[in-house]
């Protein structure tokens, strides 16, 4: 009798059976781990915003702080001015980036003396929890649960990001 070379059947059950318990609890740790990253890149684009609005209201004396996202930003070539002052990037200034939705309003004036902006997740738990603000004093403020911010008092009432 010659002896067969290769696996049974049962061997490569267990084998398989190995790697889906693996990639079981692998896969969970990978989408923390992109949560986690969605939101720290959220958190530096906040602060982006923050100096971007300064820079704006430096530049812009008569206008004030930016009345919008795009305003701060523009498409490469990109030539400075009130409407697009080409200091965030074109992604940043669309308000979508890394799972978050970014938004930022200037108000007030002519000149526009506050300003608001605010990074919420795009999807609730897949691609971030936590939500983010900031207003004139460039705080980073956080929402515990993602819920989008409709004003600058309600990001005032936040806590201020710990890191």
């Amino acid at each position: 009798m010659r002896k067969q070379k290769g696996f049974s059947l049962i061997e490569l059950l267990i084998v398989v059976a190995i790697i889906l318990i693996i990639a079981a609890i692998a896969i969970p740790n990978l989408l923390r781990a992109r949560m986690a990253a969605n939101e720290s890149s959220a958190v530096a684009s906040i602060r982006t915003i923050n100096t971007a609005m300064i820079t704006y209201n430096t530049s812009y004396p008569t206008v004030g702080f930016a009345a919008t996202l795009s305003a701060l930003g523009g498409v490469a070539p990109c030539a400075p001015l009130s409407t697009a002052a080409c200091l965030i990037d074109s992604v940043l200034s669309a308000g979508v980036k890394s799972g978050y939705a970014f938004a930022a309003t200037g108000a007030g004036g002519p000149p526009a003396t506050i300003y608001y902006a605010t990074a919420s997740p795009v999807t609730p738990n897949q691609t971030g929890i936590r939500g983010f603000c900031s207003f004139e004093d460039a705080v980073v403020r956080v929402q515990p649960v993602g819920a989008a911010l409709a004003s600058e008092s309600a990001c005032q009432a936040l806590l201020p990001l710990n890191q």
